[in-house]
């Protein structure tokens, strides 16, 4: 299968909440990011098109971090999201962690 995607991913192993809108809360793990969006290793498989925030300490971040998404894959084992528009300290946080990645 082709890759697609225009942003090079960071592999994280990062605990966050999944809220999505109109359902209930549920725990997953995020486990690659990008200043587009993030894969979401997870048992809940939330359906194509449901708009999610994911709450999560990603790394560089001081706090939790609230990245609204939306849902535009599906597998067994989790799903991959696209943020929505993101902050000034959401964007800082995911653009310096590609940026300590590339240096690596």
């Amino acid at each position: 299968m082709e890759d697609k995607r225009h942003h090079a991913r960071v592999p994280i192993n990062v605990s966050v909440n999944c809220e999505p809108a109109g359902g209930s809360a549920f725990q997953a793990i995020g486990r690659d990011v990008s200043v587009a969006g993030m894969f979401v290793e997870s048992a809940v498989t939330p359906a194509f098109g449901t708009v999610i925030i994911i709450v999560g300490r990603i790394p560089g971040a001081k706090k939790d971090l609230r990245l609204p998404a939306i849902v535009r894959w599906t597998k067994a084992d989790g799903f991959g999201v696209q943020f929505g528009l993101l902050g000034a300290l959401e964007t800082h946080v995911l653009t310096e962690l590609m940026k300590s990645a590339q240096a690596s």
